[in-house]
């Protein structure tokens, strides 16, 4: 009688852990759950947050003068920034203005020059303000400006150029730019040196109102 009523405590027991267990199990599936909701809810968040911005700052530059402006751009309008990177790097020797067999020399003598870009291709959905920022060789925009807007469409979007020079003026580039594109709604372009103040640029961007 004694093994039979220890044999019953015994499965009894071990009934009763196994249900314990079940439902540790089913609050930690449950937990998890909830943690890959609220995971899912923020990247659904931000997500929403960076389509909602309309303007936009695209860059090319090579010293660095042209990446101080279009930050100092992107701060003070709170826009998206995009650098156009060439898929062959440029290097001091590539801009050597006194070498007549530089790089640059050959690819602004030839307007057909479409050097390739390497970095990802971007969406412009949503956008409807882009500020698009180079720097001026030999009196023009580099030929990777030309490459960047011949593989976008800019229906819909006011294109506002701007530049770094040494002393060279925005010139024919903007135009140039706005002729290769073939849309868009393009504002006359200005020129900054490389060290412009942000004062500097937030009026120019005020006077854009």
């Amino acid at each position: 009688m004694k093994k039979i009523l220890l044999i019953l405590l015994t499965l009894c027991m071990m009934i009763g852990l196994a249900a314990c267990s079940g439902s540790n199990t089913s609050d930690e599936a449950a937990g998890t759950d909830n943690e890959k909701a609220s995971t899912e809810e923020q990247t659904s968040e931000v997500e929403g947050n960076d389509s909602e911005n309309s303007t936009l700052v695209v860059y090319f530059s090579v010293t660095g003068n042209t990446r101080g402006v279009a930050e100092k751009i992107a701060d003070i309008t709170g826009a998206d920034v995009y650098e156009i990177k060439a898929a062959e790097e440029y290097t001091s020797e590539d801009i050597d203005y006194d070498n007549s067999d530089s790089r640059t020399t050959h690819e602004q003598n030839d307007s057909s020059a479409r050097p390739e870009i390497g970095s990802d291709t971007i969406s412009l959905e949503g956008y409807t303000t882009i500020y698009i920022g180079y720097p001026i060789w030999w009196g023009q925009e580099p030929r990777i400006m030309d490459t960047f807007v011949e593989s976008y469409d800019f229906d819909g979007i006011t294109m506002i150029p701007f530049c770094t020079s040494g002393s060279s003026d925005i010139g024919q580039s903007g135009q140039n730019l706005a002729d290769n594109a073939g849309s868009g709604s393009w504002l006359e372009g200005k020129r900054f040196a490389g060290g412009a103040s942000e004062d500097e640029i937030r009026t120019w961007i005020d006077g854009l109102q």
